[in-house]
């Protein structure tokens, strides 16, 4: 049996070009999710993303770039062995399409590629959390960061 993907809409008052800023930019990505984001918004480029302090317990993950068309998708392939390329069969695959809706942009997001319910459980949990985050985020910020 296939285990299901993540998705989630939200609608966020920023136009597109703003919102894909703050979606792929590490500047601003380590402001709403991980701690830190190393990587170039180029597709194939690897990099990796930092949650908390490796040296307590905290969590370096491997993250490619798969796709930045600006303003209107990213994608990154993530949880991939670390020095391994990422590929279907390692690592998970995340978009963020984003839409122009009136004034804003309805962000629709995805995560596939789960072998275990288990992880995506956790990631259930963990985007619930962090998702949110991005509204009141983009509130605070013009472009750049």
């Amino acid at each position: 049996m296939a285990i299901q993907s993540i998705e989630r809409e939200l609608y966020i008052e920023a136009s597109p070009d703003v919102v894909f800023e703050v979606v792929s930019d590490p500047e601003h990505v380590r402001h709403w999710w991980p701690d830190e984001a190393r990587y170039k918004v180029i597709p194939g480029t690897p990099g990796e993303i930092v949650f908390g302090d490796p040296e307590a317990g905290g969590k370096v993950v491997a993250l490619t770039v798969v796709e930045a068309r600006p303003p209107e998708s990213f994608s990154f392939r993530w949880t991939q062995p670390g020095g391994e390329p990422a590929t279907p069969g390692n690592s998970l695959l995340v978009t963020f399409d984003l839409v122009p809706s009136g004034e804003g942009t309805l962000l629709k997001f995805s995560e596939t590629g789960f072998r275990e319910e288990e992880v995506r459980a956790d990631h259930v949990n963990g985007w619930d959390y962090f998702l949110p985050r991005l509204a009141p985020y983009i509130a605070t910020v013009g472009v750049r960061p």
